[in-house]
């Protein structure tokens, strides 16, 4: 949801600070009060075109911010971490700067991030129903996932998308083959003669280190024994001539032996223990060089050593950098060559197995088609009810599911087309969404919308408060073009019902949409003291909210209009 929106120099706003209530909040004001800036404001941190023009007379730059707060496991948490940004406990921080000149800035969590991340994050979060933002439900896409939502078919919809990509996968294998059958036999020839040369040398991993070790050792032999006899002679008496030489693990007893003859334990005792310590690590240094002893300096072994080189080298060459490179460049080819023989009995058993995917994968199309169906005629009966109470009694949606036929009925999303159809009047043609209805009744129709998904969604749920913020942000405006009286109440109070499951945020000019709100927001206009007029927005509570009700009633605040807003505030109530 939407814990804070932040602006400034937007428009005729040089600066506001709206804190949305958890439930639904309205926004009014006089006509041309500048409402319209907040919606901007929320438009640009969810990635919408950045327009210098709306840069306040003066500024250098529009800023605006929005915090979003989310629950565990949200899939924006998600999406956020995938464009390396880290939520602080839940909170998303989004930000738009918009120079006067120049290009805008889209910033995620304190990271900057392209636009189009903001509209990852606001499409997680945020849903605008204004008349410019209605056009998206009017694609087929939009409407079927609206109706996805509503019909809770995630397991179905997994399902499918499991089997289509099944069949898609050997579907495009086939055809590869079948397709290029020339060209891969030559190819599938290479690998195969590439696979046995490498195998005929038989390499293993970490092999060519260790025989360029061993020749380094043998071609310095002579070196080494006589490096290693006069280390082993300083180190240990045993290995000396028999003379005066003492080696230094005599010494080392010598002095651990002369400590403790003191016997005032401390720090003679603390230093005895020591030198046995470095005694003991003398003799395993002493043992580990006399492995070293008596190398093989036989130039026939040296010989067969630099011939394995060579032949590895020759491979690494070819198919490295490394030996380690060469063989998985084999590896990896012996499953190429299964694919690049292309013999008719391979096609064949790939065929098979392309038309077994292919009948699973049309079960699963058709069982997500019975889910789509089943919401689809929910959808409809709810919506036209929701109508009824909106001022809209002889319109209709119908909610449409086209299953389809034919070879290629299959894509990634199904097996069927889903489509809305508005019919706006009685006797009218049903007609796709976005061609037969004005904005306002477009706002209602989504509201209504908005609800039954709700309602089907949450069959089994209580309205109660379960310590989770709401998962979206519904935006309404011009919602209440066109309605008044009873039905501008049942306007409102079906927002404040939508407000029990999401955060709803309204702008409107009907006291009797606005009271249903858990807090208000008034955007209004003042003159500075230099003459300039200043747009602010603030909220009204108590006293102050009873006041702007009473201005939305009847334009005054006299001693009727207010009992009246009391009143109509009183009653605007959930029960």
């Amino acid at each position: 949801m939407l814990e804070e929106l932040e602006l400034r120099d937007l428009g005729p706003i040089r600066e506001a600070k709206l804190v949305p209530a958890r439930g639904m909040t309205s926004i009014t004001g006089e006509t041309g009060a500048g409402k319209s800036m907040l919606l901007s404001a929320i438009r640009l941190i969810s990635g919408g075109a950045a327009d210098s023009g709306r840069v306040s007379a003066g500024a250098k730059q529009a800023w605006a911010q929005g915090i979003f707060l989310a629950n565990e496991g949200d899939a924006v948490l998600a999406v956020a971490e995938q464009a390396g940004a880290t939520d602080d406990d839940g909170e998303i921080f989004v930000s738009r700067t918009v120079p006067a000149s120049g290009r805008s800035r889209a910033i995620l969590c304190g990271r900057t991030v392209p636009k189009s991340v903001l509209a990852s994050i606001a499409g997680e979060l945020i849903t605008i129903h204004g008349q410019s933002d209605q056009l998206r439900i009017a694609s087929p896409s939009r409407q079927r996932e609206f109706l996805d939502r509503c019909a809770n078919n995630e397991k179905e919809r997994r399902a499918y998308a499991k089997a289509w990509n099944a069949y898609r996968e050997i579907d495009d294998r086939l055809r590869r083959l079948s397709s290029q059958e020339s060209s891969m036999r030559q190819q599938a020839d290479y690998l195969r003669e590439s696979i046995a040369r490498i195998d005929r040398v038989d390499p293993q991993p970490g092999e060519l280190e260790e025989l360029k070790g061993q020749r380094e050792r043998i071609e310095h032999a002579a070196q080494i024994n006589a490096g290693v006899a006069g280390a082993l002679a300083a180190l240990d008496s045993s290995q000396g001539d028999g003379g005066e030489y003492r080696g230094a693990d005599e010494l080392v007893r010598y002095a651990s032996q002369a400590l403790r003859g003191i016997r005032l334990g401390g720090v003679f005792e603390q230093c005895a223990d020591r030198l046995d310590s470095l005694q003991a690590e003398l003799e395993d240094i002493s043992f580990t060089l006399s492995q070293q002893l008596d190398l093989d300096e036989s130039g026939e072994d040296l010989d067969t050593i630099n011939g394995r080189i060579h032949e590895l080298d020759e491979l690494t060459r070819r198919w490295g950098p490394t030996l380690d490179d060469v063989i998985a460049w084999r590896d990896k080819a012996r499953f190429d060559v299964e694919d690049l023989d292309a013999s008719p009995e391979k096609l064949e058993e790939l065929a098979a197995r392309r038309d077994r995917c292919l009948e699973t994968a049309r079960k699963a199309a058709a069982a997500l088609t019975k889910t789509r169906e089943r919401a689809a005629k929910r959808l409809s009966k709810d919506v036209d009810g929701e109508l009824a109470q909106l001022a809209m009694a002889d319109a209709s949606l119908t909610v449409a599911v086209h299953a389809r036929d034919g070879a290629d009925a299959l894509d990634m999303n199904g097996g069927d087309d889903v489509e809305f159809l508005f019919t706006p009047f009685k006797g009218s043609p049903a007609l796709a969404m976005g061609k037969s209805a004005s904005g306002g009744e477009l706002s209602r129709l989504m509201l209504a919308l908005e609800l039954s998904c709700a309602g089907e969604r949450a069959t089994d749920e209580s309205d109660g408060d379960d310590g989770a913020v709401p998962a979206m942000t519904f935006i309404f405006d011009e919602i209440d073009a066109g309605v008044g009286g009873k039905a501008a109440v049942e306007l409102g109070k079906r927002l404040a019902r939508l407000a029990r499951r999401a955060q709803v945020i309204v702008v409107t000019h009907l006291p009797q949409v606005a009271s249903w709100a858990d807090s208000q927001f008034v955007v209004g206009k003042s003159k500075d003291d230099d003459g300039t007029v200043s747009t602010h927005v603030r909220e009204v509570i108590g006293d102050a909210r009873t006041e702007e009700i009473a201005r939305m009633l009847d334009g005054s605040t006299t001693p009727t209009s207010l009992e009246h807003a009391k009143e109509l505030l009183a009653a605007s109530k959930l029960t």
